[in-house]
């Protein structure tokens, strides 16, 4: 089963969060916060209400969104979440 975002929706996948500081300490599972970068799974159609065209972003690309943005949710046993184009901060080249 696929997911196609409606209007301006965005649909991505968490990126896994490095378990490693960069100083070589290794975090546990409690410790780890929640990150906010992400890869574009699927674009909607629409354009947001600050005219950003959905053409700025593309499937595959890594994004940086709004902290508490977004439905998650989970398709095929993988975990999703369904953001507003305009909560999609940047893209990381």
């Amino acid at each position: 089963m696929s997911v196609k975002p409606l209007g301006e929706r965005v649909v991505i996948k968490m990126v896994e969060a490095e378990e490693k500081t960069k100083s070589g300490i290794v975090l546990p599972g409690t410790a780890k916060e929640k990150p906010q970068v992400a890869e574009v799974i699927a674009v909607g159609s629409g354009i947001t209400s600050d005219e950003k065209k959905k053409d700025e972003i593309k499937v595959g690309d890594k994004v940086i969104f709004s902290k508490f943005a977004g439905t998650e949710v989970k398709v095929d046993g993988e975990e999703l979440i369904i953001i507003k184009l305009a909560d999609v901060l940047a893209v990381i080249e």
